[in-house]
C-alpha cells in the first residue's frame, strides 16, 4: 500500500505536483500542463477559492443574444462545454424574441431550513406553543437577520414534523426569505444560534418536563426550496412555428412537441433527459454568474419527484390555433456574496445582465432554461438531435485528432451535407492523409 501524504495543504504549489508525481507515477510534463494555465496576474485569487489549487480548469465564457424577457433585450452569459448548448439558445432566443419573448415571473421566493432533534414526546405537544416557539426564534436570531429584516428578508415562518418511518426523531421546518443573497451561510447561521434555545425551551418547559431530554442531531439549510419558484411561458400562434417546423406543416410540429412533452410527463427516462435539456441553459448561467449549480439541480430534480415519479418540468397547452409552453422550476439563486463578488467573470456577468436582482436573475436563467429544452424538443421531433449538435461538435472532433488547418477546411467542405460521427471523420482524415 502507498503511503498517506500528511499535511498536504500545508505543502507549496510545486511540492502537491511532485507529490502527485511520485505517488501516481506520472510523466513529470504534467507540470508544465499545469503552471500553463495560472493566471498571470490573479492567481492567488483563484488559490484562495478552492483548496489545494495547482492550477485553473478554463471553460469558454459566450454570449447568447436576442434574449427578450418580459420586453427587455439581454445577452446572457453561458458557461458550458457544449457549443450546441449556446448555438440553441441563442436559436431559440432570436426565434422568440420575434413571437413575443419570454413572459417571466417569480411563484415566491423562500428558501428552508432544518433543526433535527431526538425527542420521546409527540410533535402535538409543541404545536399549541409555536407563537411563544416564534418570539424565541426571531429574538435569539435578531443579531443575526437585522441587516436581512432591513431588506425585506429574515425567518419568515416554521412548521414543527416528525421525520416519517424514525420514532423520536423531529424537525424544525424554519422557512426564510434572504433577499438578494443565496443565503445558505446566513440560514445555516440562524439555524446553529437557534437550535441550543429551542432545545433549552423544551427541556425546561414544565408542561413537556415529563418526557425524555431533547437533543439536537443536526442543522442546516435544504437545498429543496418547491416554494423559490420562477415561471416561464412563451406564447405563439401555431403558423408561426415554421422555422422549426422542417418537413411537418407547422400544426403537425405543435401536436408532435405536445406529444413529445407529454412522453416526459409520463416517463422517467425521458424526463430525466428532458429536464437535463433545460439545465443546459440554466447551468450555464448559474456557471456563469458564480450561482451554485449543484443546489439548484438537487433542489429541482427533488422537485421534479412531486409527483408519484419523476417528471417533466414542462407543460404544453395546444388549441386550432395557439402554441403555449410554460417552464415551472425552483432556482434558488443570489446576486450579491460568495463567488458572485470575487470572481472577477461572474461580476463581469452580473453587470452585462444589468446588476440584477435575485429574482430578476432567477427569471432570466429560467428563460436560458426554456430556450435550450424548446430547441431540443424541436429537433428530436424533426431531423433529430445528432445532426446539429454533431455538426457543432465537429470542430472538437477535429482538435482531438490533431487536424490542420488545411485539414479541417477539406473536412467541414466534405461533412456539409451529411451525417457526422467521430469515426466517420476519423477515417476521412486518414483517408485525406494516405
Amino acid at each position: 500500500m502507498q503511503a498517506l501524504i500528511n499535511g498536504f495543504s500545508k505543502l507549496s504549489r510545486e511540492e502537491k505536483i511532485n507529490a502527485l508525481i511520485e505517488q501516481q507515477k506520472l510523466a513529470p510534463e504534467i507540470s508544465s500542463t499545469f503552471a500553463e494555465y495560472l493566471h498571470p496576474y490573479k492567481q492567488n485569487l483563484f488559490n484562495d477559492i478552492s483548496e489545494n489549487t495547482v492550477s485553473n480548469y478554463y471553460l469558454p465564457f459566450s454570449l447568447a443574444p436576442n434574449f427578450l424577457i418580459n420586453g427587455r433585450l439581454y445577452m446572457l452569459p453561458m458557461v458550458i462545454e457544449e457549443s450546441s448548448v449556446v448555438a440553441a439558445a441563442s436559436k431559440a432566443a432570436t426565434f422568440w424574441a420575434k413571437n413575443g419573448g419570454f413572459q417571466t415571473k417569480v411563484i415566491n421566493t423562500i428558501k428552508n431550513g432544518q433543526i433535527f432533534f431526538s425527542w420521546s414526546g409527540s410533535i402535538d405537544l409543541l404545536n399549541p406553543l409555536k407563537k411563544d416557539l416564534l418570539k424565541l426564534f426571531l429574538e435569539v436570531s435578531n443579531p443575526i437577520t437585522k441587516n436581512m429584516r432591513s431588506r425585506g428578508g429574515g425567518i419568515i415562518d416554521f412548521e414543527l414534523k416528525s421525520v416519517p418511518n424514525m420514532l423520536g426523531t423531529h424537525q424544525v421546518l424554519l422557512k426564510f426569505k434572504t433577499g438578494d443573497s443565496m443565503g445558505a451561510n446566513f440560514i445555516n447561521t440562524c439555524l446553529e444560534t437557534i437550535a441550543p434555545h429551542f432545545i433549552n425551551f423544551i427541556n425546561q418547559h414544565k408542561a413537556l418536563k415529563k418526557e425524555t431530554q431533547a437533543e439536537v442531531i443536526m442543522s442546516i439549510l435544504s437545498n429543496y426550496t418547491p416554494e423559490c419558484l420562477v415561471e416561464c411561458i412563451v406564447r405563439c400562434k401555431i403558423e408561426s412555428l415554421q422555422s422549426y417546423s422542417g418537413s411537418f406543416s407547422t400544426y403537425e410540429f405543435a401536436q408532435r412537441f405536445k406529444t413529445a412533452v407529454e412522453i416526459a410527463q409520463n416517463d422517467p427516462y425521458r424526463a430525466v433527459t428532458h429536464n437535463k435539456g433545460i439545465f443546459n441553459g440554466i447551468d450555464a448561467v448559474v456557471l456563469a454568474t458564480g450561482n451554485d449549480f449543484r443546489a439548484i439541480e438537487a433542489g429541482a430534480h427533488a422537485y421534479s419527484s412531486n409527483h408519484k415519479h419523476y417528471s417533466s418540468l414542462t407543460s404544453i397547452k395546444l388549441n386550432d390555433t395557439h402554441f403555449e409552453y410554460t417552464l415551472l422550476v425552483p432556482l434558488a439563486m443570489g446576486t450579491v456574496g460568495g463567488l458572485t463578488n470575487t470572481h472577477p467573470l461572474a461580476k463581469a456577468a452580473i453587470n452585462m445582465l444589468g446588476n440584477p436582482s435575485a429574482s430578476e436573475l432567477m427569471q432570466i436563467t429560467a428563460a436560458a432554461g426554456m430556450a435550450n429544452n424548446f430547441g431540443a424538443v424541436a429537433s428530436l421531433i424533426t431531423t433529430g438531435i445528432q445532426q446539429g449538435h454533431m455538426k457543432l461538435h465537429l470542430v472538437n472532433v477535429l482538435n482531438t485528432l490533431n487536424a490542420t488547418d488545411e485539414e479541417k477546411v477539406k473536412v467541414n467542405k466534405h461533412f456539409k451535407d451529411s451525417v457526422v460521427s467521430f469515426s466517420m471523420v476519423e477515417t476521412y482524415l486518414k483517408e485525406l492523409r494516405n
